[in-house]
């Protein structure tokens, strides 16, 4: 696999883990920034710059915003965590802790970003109109999600879900980008 998704196959089921690369990005944009507002108002404290109340009030006003993004996104940081589990086939399952959809129940699937948390949900709507929605921690980015949902989805949605997410998918960017190809794969 050329993209980054942390993917484990155990017989039938697919594990869809956060990437390594993620995790990194993720502890920079969450710690780095909180660190980065401490040494802000540590030297905004000091007064030996002329700029040393700009330290203060931005350490100050930076500080709580940064520390509700890193609150929201510390269940993301658990070792191993999984954020979905895939079971494919005929009568296939997307299983998750809040808890499972068959995937020919799907309307329509898509990647949304909360704008309280700034936390990308995936976000499932069912043929019975529920809507079930599985945080991602901003473990999953854009690609990587396009690339699960056509690898491991695509080929056991209904007809119509697949006419929804042939829209929204562009093939040509996931092929340049990503290096991934849309197989024609079997239904078992």
């Amino acid at each position: 696999m050329h993209y980054l998704v942390n993917v484990k196959k155990e017989n039938n089921a697919i594990q869809i883990k956060g990437s390594k690369f993620m995790y990194g990005w993720m502890f920079l944009a969450t710690v780095g920034f909180l660190i980065a507002c401490f040494f802000l108002i540590i030297h905004g404290l000091k007064f030996e710059s002329k700029y040393s109340l700009f330290y203060l009030g931005g350490g100050l006003i930076f500080t709580p915003f940064y520390l509700y993004l890193t609150l929201w996104s510390l269940p993301g940081f658990i070792p191993g965590k999984v954020l979905l589990t895939i079971v494919q086939g005929e009568n296939g399952t997307i299983k998750t802790k809040k808890g499972t959809v068959y995937i020919k129940n799907i309307r329509n699937i898509d990647l949304v970003r909360n704008p309280l948390n700034l936390i990308n949900d995936i976000v499932i709507d069912t043929l019975d109109d529920k809507t079930i929605k599985i945080r991602t921690y901003n473990l999953l980015d854009d690609l990587d999600y396009q690339v699960v949902v056509d690898q491991y989805l695509y080929p056991y949605i209904t007809e119509n879900a697949k006419k929804v997410w042939d829209r929204k998918v562009d093939l040509d960017k996931l092929q340049r980008v990503a290096k991934y190809e849309r197989q024609e794969q079997k239904i078992d």
